[in-house]
């Protein structure tokens, strides 16, 4: 038998000493290893109690508490009576937020917007990806059951994720998904924009766009870009009224595609994917960048932004929240760039860079030519 890297050797006597209760006491009462050992202790129970701490966010989310304390802070009993619990219940409440700093606790039994709730109440659509989590984590209350069955009840409120005919969902089907894939796309369109320049494209066709978010977007940040959107049929013609909103009705041409099933148009130089790989598994990445290929000109672009795996280094977001998210969904997984790239030159692009972007555990863009 081989005898073990050094890695794997490293791993085993770490955690050997970790596990052991005389080596836990030492290093938590010993000055050099105590801050260690604190800050080791609060993150496992961290884990432990993450649910609950989530759990505070979804009620301050469901009692619109961000929103009524930012024109300033509020007494305890005017907070109370805004929500209409108990001031006991209420302080209890405020006081685990307080402790996740979504609220601060001020003098005279008043309380502010704390850095987080501040932060969230900036960040579009995570109110509404926080209130939709409720799904999530029904199923994650059997989270082997969800590991056996490989699909939870959030497959429901995708119908196109394991539905052999997407294509035939009808306008109340999709409706849920949709609004909140609008919901949530502002703040992923920019970052994707911010990290590659549309304008040197003269037609952009987004490939399973929803409602129009993202190709609103990029109308705003290239004037002259003519503009494509592709979704199944019931979608479309969801986003033919938000388009229209946005004056640009004129300016878009819509099409009711089922890429897995059916041929892209074609005319357009540039095509986006924004959130769309990872809903599928490998046979329908394939085919999808088969038919992106199949719609491109020979000098056209192909731009995907979307959460990708740190792999072999971990990353929270896509590696945990997103592994699990998706099997509930019950189709598709975060990939690693180097995935993706490889799903990319069987499809026959060749030329593939990545993109910065500012929170690359949130999105990574790919840029990739024929």
């Amino acid at each position: 038998m081989a005898r073990p890297a050094w890695r794997e050797r490293w791993v085993g006597w770490r955690n050997d000493r970790l596990a052991d209760p005389r080596f836990q006491r030492w290093a938590a009462d010993f000055p050099l290893t105590a801050p260690i050992a604190r800050r080791r202790a609060a993150g496992l129970f961290d884990l432990v109690a993450g649910f609950v701490y989530a759990q505070t966010l979804g009620a301050c989310v469901e009692l619109d508490l961000f929103a009524r304390l930012r024109p300033g802070p509020m007494d305890t009993a005017a907070i109370s009576e805004a929500v209409a619990l108990s001031p006991e219940r209420t302080r209890r409440l405020l006081g685990a937020a307080a402790a996740l700093r979504l609220v601060e606790r001020l003098a005279d039994d008043r309380w502010a917007l704390g850095e987080q709730g501040a932060a969230l109440l900036g960040s579009t659509g995570l109110a509404q990806m926080i209130a939709h989590h409720r799904d999530l984590y029904a199923d994650m209350a059997d989270p082997v059951g969800l590991l056996h069955a490989g699909q939870g009840r959030l497959a429901d409120y995708w119908p196109y994720a394991t539905s052999d005919q997407p294509q035939a969902a009808g306008p109340e089907a999709v409706s849920g998904y949709s609004a909140l894939m609008a919901a949530t796309a502002p703040a992923i369109a920019a970052d994707a924009l911010a990290a590659y320049d549309v304008r040197r494209h003269q037609r952009l066709m987004d490939v399973g766009g929803g409602e129009g978010t993202f190709l609103i977007a990029a109308a705003r940040a290239a004037p002259d870009l003519e503009l494509a959107l592709a979704d199944l049929p019931a979608v479309v013609e969801r986003a033919r009224g938000r388009l229209g909103a946005a004056g640009l009705c004129g300016r878009a041409s819509l099409f009711g595609v089922d890429v897995l099933h059916e041929p892209l148009p074609t005319g357009a130089d540039l095509v986006s994917l924004v959130r769309i790989l990872h809903d599928h598994d490998e046979a329908g990445v394939r085919t999808i960048l088969s038919r992106v290929r199949a719609a491109l000109p020979p000098d056209g672009t192909l731009m995907i932004a979307e959460p990708m795996s740190a792999a072999p280094r971990t990353d929270r977001v896509a590696d945990a929240y997103f592994a699990f998210y998706l099997l509930a969904m019950g189709r598709g997984r975060a990939r690693t760039p180097a995935e993706i790239g490889a799903h990319l030159r069987a499809a026959g692009f060749t030329r593939i860079r990545r993109r910065s972007t500012r929170y690359p555990n949130l999105l990574q863009v790919m840029i990739a030519r024929p």
